[in-house]
């Protein structure tokens, strides 16, 4: 038998053999998000009011969800929060839409807009309501549901942190995000959530820059993430910059440019016109996110193309605002929740199953993962 035969058995071999879930890199896994996951539905006379006079802009608004905690319990694995500067208190207690209608329903009844700290909204005074209005609320939301369901894969967070102005008489201005902002953002979250963050320095390990980490040495697996968060901070080039100026052991992986020495994680929101470019970062080892729908467009029409590039296109968390079907809708438009065809128990614990193996970034590998049906005795409850 010659040297290369056996050198070719045994690589067969290792093609053959079975792969627990808890070895998939946190990379080779596809998982469905919700888009700005805090938002209630605006109040119908005041989204009535905006219909006249800005009706593309009103269809856009026109969506809601359940609390964070229901939607990781539907098995949506990426969140999207909206947050707004607030150190003192009190700018958004007071939203305008509500003087606009008449039949407001009651708001902030516990006083929370009140508190000093970031505020959880979408559009300061127009579309306001949200299912956590403070960002600590947000957070222990996430903590407490994360404590309650041990064995979760790792949960990707993107932060907007807003501070456009609305050009309309009466509107609040919001506070743009300063080096103080900053450093209370990061405070915030190290305070409420711990260990429980996946931090841009224990990736980057022993490597000169994170990217050189992700794309040279690969993300860790699963087993090593589980029970955690990732936060990333979905913001221009211009505004991450200022984040990462002159702070170290930051808290969030900011979208930055593919090369960058702290880029990790990229947005890319339009799976179909960027398909090849997603594709490449994916290849490379670059996290993605990207969106199955927008502007509730697909929903009313029922188009899937948008749906059907994002999974295709191996992008890890795809957004969408239906991850359950809109009934006031006849499309029947949804994106449903990847679920494993194969025991998503591993050897540390990994029992969470609201995922997929991504065969762009895995390969073969997805044909590897143990089977249900391999993985578990006939008689087994």
């Amino acid at each position: 038998m010659t040297r290369s035969f056996i050198v070719l058995l045994i690589i067969l071999a290792g093609c053959s053999s079975e792969l627990g879930v808890d070895e998939l890199r946190f990379n080779e896994i596809q998982v469905l998000g919700s888009h700005n996951s805090y938002k209630l539905a605006m109040d119908a006379e005041l989204l009535a009011t905006l219909q006249k006079s800005n009706p593309a802009l009103a269809d856009s608004l026109d969506y809601s969800h359940p609390p964070l905690e229901q939607q990781l319990d539907m098995g949506v694995r990426a969140l999207e929060l909206d947050i707004y500067y607030d150190p003192q208190g009190g700018m958004y207690a007071k939203p305008l839409g509500l003087s606009l209608v008449a039949t407001a329903t009651e708001y902030d009844v516990q006083g929370k807009m009140l508190q000093p700290g970031f505020k959880v909204l979408h559009a300061q005074d127009i579309d306001f309501r949200s299912t956590c209005l403070t960002f600590t609320d947000c957070l222990y939301a996430l903590k407490n549901w994360s404590e309650g369901h041990p064995g979760h894969i790792p949960i990707m967070v993107s932060i907007n942190a807003k501070d456009d102005v609305i050009d309309q008489p009466g509107f609040v201005i919001p506070l743009k995000f300063d080096g103080a902002a900053w450093d209370a953002l990061d405070a915030v979250l190290r305070d409420t959530l711990g260990d429980k963050l996946i931090l841009p320095a224990e990736i980057r390990g022993e490597a000169e820059t994170v990217n050189e980490a992700i794309t040279d040495e690969g993300w860790p697996e699963l087993a090593s993430l589980m029970n955690r968060f990732l936060f990333v901070l979905d913001e221009s080039v211009e505004k991450n910059t200022v984040y990462l100026q002159d702070r170290e052991n930051t808290v969030l992986f900011p979208n930055m440019p593919e090369g960058d020495p702290n880029s990790a994680v990229r947005i890319i929101n339009r799976p179909i016109e960027d398909m090849d470019l997603i594709k490449k970062l994916v290849k490379q080892g670059y996290l993605v996110r990207t969106r199955a729908d927008a502007d509730t467009r697909e929903a009313r029409s029922g188009d899937t193309r948008r749906r059907d590039a994002a999974v295709s296109s191996g992008a890890h968390f795809i957004s969408t605002d239906y991850y359950r079907e809109d009934v006031r809708f006849e499309s029947g438009y949804s994106v449903d929740a990847p679920k494993n065809a194969y025991s998503a128990e591993g050897k540390t614990g990994i029992v969470d199953q609201s995922f997929r193996c991504n065969s762009v970034s895995a390969g073969s590998r997805c044909d590897r993962i143990v089977l249900l049906d391999r993985a578990r005795p006939k008689n087994s409850a």
